[in-house]
């Protein structure tokens, strides 16, 4: 066996773990990065460590802390519950402002799996509360965290944007974002209004016009609803959009704007800095470096070459971005999107175009971006196990895990098939 096809195997079999057993991806690829490059490769151990991805990790910390600040001193929760009065009583647009609330807050900065831990919470109560299937609202809370995921200021976003330019493609982190945005749209919303969210618009929702008492039960969140902004919640509203403006129409270097903001709400006491460092997502973290080390080796190796061949094996042109997008859901369903899909699939690409004799590079990426992220919402993925352990009481929550669970299934060959038709065909 050549070294290529055992690189790729040690991906394959660090994939198969992480499916199975609890321990991080990321220390496992760094370990078989080693073995393979040093005990089979005849690298030397720097060698090895030059793969992992010292910008990209600076930049997921300082994200994350920012968000993590926003979270821990209840900005986003505040912001969060007054957005929900927005819907005036109207049952059936509770979940669609549940979905663009979540989109928005993914987009500008926390993520999709921080977006989904704060507002899952609040969602399942209001559907609770209001007899709105805890499925239509699940299916839009986790899609709407994955529309707004590939924001070039998202940490899923920076990875993704990272592995593109590499490739070549400069300038493509919005056209990244908005295909993402609209897929998700488009199966979030072609979901709910099958089933059921037509229904919702039918019934009278709460009397008083614009109130959202009795909207939250009292035992959801510590915060009260109709708590007021403080100064510390007005200045880190102030620092997130300063983030936003300055990376986006200054082209501020994003981690490096995120790292003065934390400062910011560090030295002003906004923020208990030591609590929101604990609530960073520091797995993640690891589980995306870590992969980046070994598909790194498989890049000098040959590996990904390896596997590209195999894709192009079974894709054409016109097919490759349904077979992408089939491929990266199927492995999604049982592995974490941002941190080993993505990472370790996208540089497949160049040459997997380069095989197949034609394609396009940017189709393809976005099929796989929106494959990997469709399929989220199936109880096994972060987002739908965050969605089923906030089901309100009463909820039958082995009916929740069969229809989050069939409905992940699905999109691995729907995310394919809506892939296939907006980026193929269209």
């Amino acid at each position: 066996m050549g070294l290529a096809a055992i690189s790729l195997s040690a991906l394959v079999v660090a994939l198969a773990v992480s499916c199975i057993s609890e321990v991080n991806i990321g220390v496992l690829a760094i370990v078989f990065a080693w073995i393979v490059g040093v005990y089979f490769g005849g690298m030397t151990v720097p060698e090895v460590i030059a793969g992992f991805p010292t910008s990209l990790f600076l930049t997921l910390v300082a994200l994350t802390l920012l968000f993590s600040q926003a979270q821990v001193n209840g900005t986003l929760d505040r912001f969060a519950r007054r957005a929900v009065r927005l819907c005036r009583g109207n049952a059936g647009l509770i979940p669609i402002m549940f979905f663009a609330l979540t989109a928005l807050l993914s987009s500008i900065g926390p993520g999709n799996i921080a977006s989904t831990a704060l507002m899952a919470p609040l969602g399942m109560a209001v559907a609770g509360r209001y007899r709105i299937s805890p499925f239509l609202m699940a299916i839009m809370i986790a899609n709407g965290a994955s529309a707004g995921s590939l924001s070039p200021i998202a940490p899923t976003g920076v990875i993704v944007n990272g592995i593109v330019v590499d490739m070549g493609i400069l300038n493509a982190q919005w056209a990244i974002y908005l295909n993402n945005l609209m897929i998700h749209t488009i199966v979030a919303f072609a979901g709910y209004f099958a089933f059921g969210g037509l229904e919702l618009f039918r019934r009278a929702g709460w009397t008083s016009a614009g109130s959202t008492a009795g909207l939250i039960p009292d035992n959801v969140e510590a915060q009260p609803e109709d708590a007021a902004f403080e100064p510390r919640h007005w200045l880190t509203l102030a620092v997130i959009a300063a983030l936003v403006i300055s990376t986006i129409a200054l082209e501020v270097n994003v981690g490096m704007a995120a790292f003065t903001g934390a400062l910011i709400l560090t030295f002003t006491r906004a923020a208990d800095d030591a609590e929101a460092i604990k609530q960073m997502p520091w797995k993640v973290i690891l589980m995306v470096t870590g992969v980046t080390v070994l598909v790194a080796l498989l890049q000098q190796t040959g590996g990904l070459d390896l596997f590209s061949s195999f894709l192009a094996r079974i894709a054409t042109p016109a097919s490759s971005t349904f077979v992408t997008a089939f491929f990266s859901g199927l492995i999604s369903i049982y592995s974490s999107t941002t941190g080993v899909v993505l990472p370790a699939l996208l540089p497949t690409v160049p040459g997997l175009v380069e095989q197949m004799g034609g394609g396009d590079l940017l189709a393809i990426v976005s099929s796989m971006n929106s494959g990997g992220h469709l399929v989220d919402v199936s109880p096994l993925s972060t987002l739908g196990a965050l969605c089923l352990a906030a089901a309100p009481a009463g909820t039958n929550t082995r009916r929740l895990f069969n229809q989050l669970m069939a409905w992940g299934l699905s999109m691995s060959v729907v995310g394919g098939v809506v892939c296939w038709i907006v980026f193929g065909l269209l």
